[in-house]
C-alpha cells in the first residue's frame, strides 16, 4: 500500500487553524488517585486528566490539560502519520511496529529487521540509544543468554527503522536523521502541530534520541480523535487500524496498553514513558491523561476511569481499575481513580 504524501487525512473533527503553543509553566496538577490502604488514604497521585466528547468538545478537565508537557511515545501514532504522509509505505504489522513502544520480543526485532531491509539499511544505521529490552521477562531472558544491549533491542527501533525508510524514498541523508532540522524531523513537526492544533511548545531530545515536541495534554487528545475518525484510505486510518489490529506488535505480549484495545472494541491507544497515555474511539471520543510522578500503578486505573466518564462500559475496563495494595502477602488496599472521575450518576 502506498499513500500519497499531500493526502491531509480529512477527519470527522475538522482541521482547525493552528493555535499558539501552550504555554511553559509549572502545571497545576490534581489529585487524581489515591492509594488505599486498610480504608484509609496512603498516598496521592498528582495529575491531569481531559475527556474529549464526539464533537471535540471538553466534557471533563482535571488539572492542567493546556500547560505544555512531553507526551513522550504517546506521539508516536502522529510521528507515524507524518512518515505515512512523507511516502513510507508500510502497513498491517510492520506499520503498528512503526509506531511502537515495544517490549524487544523477538517478533519486534524480526520486524525492525524487515523494515531495515525494505529501505537498505542495516542496524548499524539506526541512531536510538543502545538499550536491554523493555519487558522484564524478554530482558531477563536476554541477560540468561549473554545477550547484551543493541539498538534493534530498544524500544524505539521500529519507529527509527521507519524513518530511515522514510528517509530513503525521499532521498533525505540518513546520518543526522535525528537533528531537529532535517527534513524528515520538520515534516512530523509540521504534522505534530496539523493534528494537535497548536503550535509546538518547545523542542528536546527524547530517550531514544528523536526529535520530543512539547503540546499539551489537550493537544494530545485532538490529536488521537483526530486519528481514530479519519476516513478510509487515509495515512491516520492506516495507522489507527494498524495498532488496533496488531497491538502486541505496538506494545508487546502481556502489555496493559495491548490488553486495553483488546477489552474495547474500536479503541486506540498508545502509553508513554512518565505516566502518559491517550485513548481514542472511532467516533472521536478521546482521553489523555498525565500522572505527575510518572507512576504506571496510577496511569492504567486514571485511563480507565476517564474512558468510563467518555461512555466506555465499566464492566469491559473492570481488570484496569487497579492494582491492589500487599500487606504480609495479602491484598489489605488498592490503588484507585479519584472521585473526581467517578461514572455521573444515570439520569
Amino acid at each position: 500500500m502506498t499513500y500519497d504524501p499531500t493526502t491531509t487525512g480529512a477527519a470527522a473533527i475538522p482541521a482547525a487553524p493552528v493555535a499558539a503553543a501552550p504555554a511553559i509553566r509549572e502545571p497545576l496538577h490534581a489529585p487524581v488517585a489515591h492509594l488505599v490502604r486498610g480504608g484509609v488514604i496512603e498516598g496521592i497521585h498528582y495529575g491531569s486528566v481531559v475527556v474529549l466528547g464526539a464533537d471535540g468538545e471538553v466534557e471533563l478537565q482535571l488539572g492542567d490539560i493546556e500547560a505544555a508537557f512531553y507526551p513522550r511515545s504517546a506521539l508516536k501514532p502522529v510521528q507515524a502519520v507524518a512518515m505515512l504522509r512523507a511516502g513510507l509505505p508500510l502497513d498491517g504489522e510492520l506499520l503498528s511496529l512503526t509506531a511502537a513502544s515495544h517490549s524487544g520480543e523477538e517478533r519486534h526485532l524480526a520486524g525492525t529487521r524487515r523494515i531495515l531491509e525494505l529501505a537498505g539499511a542495516t542496524e548499524g544505521d539506526l541512531r536510538n540509544v543502545t538499550d536491554m529490552p523493555y519487558d522484564p521477562a524478554v530482558r531477563d531472558a536476554w541477560i540468561r543468554d549473554r545477550r547484551g544491549p543493541s539498538r534493534l533491542a530498544q524500544n524505539c527501533s521500529g519507529k527509527h527503522a521507519a524513518m530511515l525508510y522514510t528517509c530513503k524514498l525521499n532521498g533525505w541523508s540518513l546520518e543526522d536523521y535525528l537533528d531537529p532540522a532535517h527534513p524528515l524531523q520538520q515534516a512530523i513537526a509540521e504534522i505534530v502541530e496539523d493534528l494537535t492544533g497548536q503550535a509546538i511548545a518547545q523542542v528536546t531530545v527524547d530517550g531514544c534520541g528523536a526529535p520530543l515536541f512539547s503540546v499539551s495534554l489537550h493537544g494530545l487528545a485532538r490529536s488521537l480523535a483526530r486519528i481514530t475518525t479519519a476516513a478510509e484510505g487515509t495515512p491516520e486510518r492506516a495507522v489507527a487500524d494498524a495498532m488496533r489490529a496488531y497491538p502486541e506488535l505496538a506494545s508487546g505480549a502481556g502489555r496493559d496498553v495491548a490488553a486495553l484495545m483488546r477489552a474495547v472494541p474500536g479503541l486506540l491507544s498508545k502509553d508513554g514513558f512518565e505516566g502518559v497515555q491517550v485513548a481514542a474511539l472511532p467516533d472521536g471520543r478521546a482521553v489523555a491523561v498525565k500522572i505527575a510522578d510518572g507512576a504506571n500503578r496510577a496511569r492504567v486505573p486514571v485511563t480507565a476511569a476517564a474512558l468510563v466518564r467518555a461512555g466506555v462500559a465499566p464492566v469491559a475496563l473492570a481488570e484496569f481499575a487497579g492494582e491492589p495494595l500487599l500487606g504480609g502477602g495479602h491484598p489489605v488496599g488498592h490503588v484507585r481513580a479519584a472521585r473526581a472521575l467517578d461514572p455521573l450518576p444515570r439520569r
